[in-house]
């Protein structure tokens, strides 16, 4: 299998994230090009802790322009893994 760090970049620590918690549910930045399975093997992985379910949606990029020139920032996608009950990710 890949490298689980390749597939899981990043914990989402946001506001609606925070709220989440109580429900056991986390937010992770994403490969792109991950599905919902190699997802829930990596957090498993890093995490060491047993995932009940994943959801997944593609954020699509913000437009920006810098100066005259018009641009956005790249689509990225969004994990929402959901915990079995009695597990728990410690997040300092």
């Amino acid at each position: 299998m890949q490298d689980p760090y390749k597939i899981v970049m990043s914990m989402i620590r946001t506001e609606k994230g925070s709220n989440l918690g109580p429900l056991n549910k986390y937010l992770f930045w994403v490969s792109k090009s991950s599905n919902k399975i190699v997802i829930k093997w990596a957090v498993e992985q890093i995490y060491k802790v047993k995932v009940s379910r994943v959801n997944t949606c593609i954020m699509s990029g913000k437009k920006r322009r810098v100066r005259f020139e018009e641009g956005s920032t790249p689509d990225w996608k969004k994990a929402i893994v959901t915990l079995k009950a009695g597990e728990k990710i410690d997040v300092a």
